[in-house]
């Protein structure tokens, strides 16, 4: 298992995740990032915001995620 938080994957808070892989762990981030919207977070809200931005360019918000997954692989294991 390796662990990564919230701000790791783009948020704004310190709640970690764990998981085996990059798949899990970027599942339970959004799981996260819907929780927060349906409590109307502000500080999730804005992330959210900036997220959806890189999403108007693919070819940005793969690489962006390619940085995440590689910043995972290269995390410990816990």
């Amino acid at each position: 298992m390796k662990t990564m938080t919230c701000r790791q994957l783009g948020g704004v808070c310190e709640k970690t995740f764990s998981a085996a892989t990059f798949d899990e762990i970027a599942k339970l981030s959004k799981a996260h990032g819907t929780e927060m919207y349906q409590k109307k977070d502000p500080a999730h809200l804005e992330a959210m915001g900036k997220m959806r931005e890189l999403m108007h360019n693919p070819e940005d918000m793969q690489k962006w995620m390619a940085s995440k997954e590689e910043e995972f692989n290269n995390l410990p294991m816990d």
